[in-house]
Order: C-alpha cells, then structure tokens, then sequence
C-alpha cells in the first residue's frame, strides 16, 4: 500500500472499530500531537475500541488525500459517535519500515455555507501540477511571509489574479474583496487575526498545506490553511482554525506543533 492508502486505512478504523488493523499501521513510538489524547499507539488503539463500544456508530469521510515525502496530509469530515460533523485536517509522518509514526491535526465542527455559497469542504479536487508542487511550495511560503505574516502587505496582489479567489472559510466571501471586508468587519470589532510562526509548509502538485501559529482576537490559535493554485497564482482556499487548548489540561506534552 503508498503511505496515502495506509493513512486512509488508519483514519477508517475509527468507523470499523479494527483495533488490529490500527495497531499494524503504527509504529510503537507513535507521537500525538493531538492534545486531547495521550501519545502511543495503544492510547489511539483504546480510541479505536471506545468508538465500536459507542452506541452511534463514528463516520469518516475522507474529501482530498496527498502526500509529501514521509508525510501525508489528508481533509476529512468525522462524525464521532454522533457528535456532530467536524472538518478536519490530519498530517501523518512515517518512519523508514512504512509505519505511522506521528500524528498532527486541527479539527472544526461543520458550519454553514459561507456569504458565497461555498462550504468547508466543497471546490475543486483534481491533483494536477506535479512537476510543479516545489514552485507551489515557494509561493506560498513566500506568500505566508508577506501576506499572512504582515511583512510585506503591498505584495498581496501579486499571489492573485485580479479578484478571482475561490474562498471556503465559512465567514468569508469569495475574492480579495470579500476576505479585505472580512478583516475589515473583525478590526472593527476589536479583533485582529495575527500569524507568528510556520511550523509546516506540505505540498503535491496544485495543492499546499500550511500549518501555522498566531492569535485570533486574544486567542492562542492553530491555522490549518490549504491553497489551491494554477499558473503561478493562488485561487482557492480552505482552512480550519483551532484555538490551542491551555498547557494545564494537555493529555500529551508534546505539544500542538
């Protein structure tokens, strides 16, 4: 199986309830990031098994899949035990034998279509480019810098193409015009969405993961964003924030990052 097959196996256990199949994919020394669990493989196999005892049974429903050297980057849709959808993105690291090793993600409970009719989940879905996936990279390295890190604002048209942006956060319109209203609503309720650091830039082809910390308002936040681009221009977006629980109730110490 390639590494996205095996991710995609892993992640369906938790509507299968195959605690043995789980246990295969992971290394021994497999790394939580998640902060609501604790770290090991056993700790995500007792996941697994408290899920097939819950009386709702846990649906996952995989949206795009890709992968970058020893990592796999997946967005998905789960719904455990009845707790209502979540939009998720999970990162899967493996190590040198083909198991799982470690394990980061940002999950959001499912929201309605944004101002322009687009969901969390909906867009394009097509892998393409993959001759182009370091140049797409680098765009939106350099992008995350200027723009998203405020370093250089007068660049920000240059990564577009005029107003033709595809956008699926959930409170924003499509279009720079629609995410410089969006920011201009929350400055003027005091609020300001601030990126500080990347810890992540992951990429195939056409598409780009980035995975940063910052603040949102007061908020110690995580951002998951995935970008779509076409031509050297960036023209869609999804992404899910997720504010970073305090150090006092982490269930592992490795840390969000």
């Amino acid at each position: 199986m390639s590494k996205k097959e095996k991710a995609l196996e892993l992640i369906g256990t938790f509507a299968t309830g195959d605690t043995k199949k789980a246990k295969e994919l992971l290394a021994d020394g497999y790394i939580q990031h998640n902060l609501a669990y604790a770290t090991g493989a056993d700790a995500f196999v007792d996941s697994v098994r408290y899920l097939a005892s819950a009386l709702v049974k846990t649906t996952v429903n995989n949206i795009r899949a890709f992968e970058d050297g020893d990592k796999v980057f997946l967005q998905t849709v789960y719904n455990f035990a009845g707790s209502k959808d979540q939009v998720a993105f999970d990162i899967f690291r493996f190590d040198s034998e083909g198991k799982i090793v470690e394990h980061w993600d940002n999950l959001a409970f499912k929201a309605d279509p944004n101002p322009s009719g687009h969901t969390q989940i909906d867009g394009y879905n097509e892998l393409e480019d993959l001759d182009k996936t370091e140049e797409n990279r680098e765009i939106i390295k350099n992008f995350l810098v200027d723009v998203m890190q405020n370093k250089h604002p007068e660049n920000t048209p240059n990564y577009f193409d005029g107003d033709q942006y595809i956008q699926h956060n959930s409170n924003i319109a499509d279009g720079l015009s629609g995410l410089g209203q969006a920011l201009e609503a929350l400055g003027k309720q005091g609020i300001q969405m601030i990126y500080d650091t990347t810890h992540q830039i992951l990429a195939q082809g056409n598409f780009v993961l980035a995975v940063s910390e910052g603040k949102f308002g007061d908020a110690h936040t995580s951002f998951y964003d995935l970008w779509r681009l076409k031509d050297g221009k960036i023209i869609e977006h999804w992404d899910v924030m997720e504010t970073i629980a305090e150090k006092d109730t982490w269930k592992n110490d490795n840390g969000k990052f």
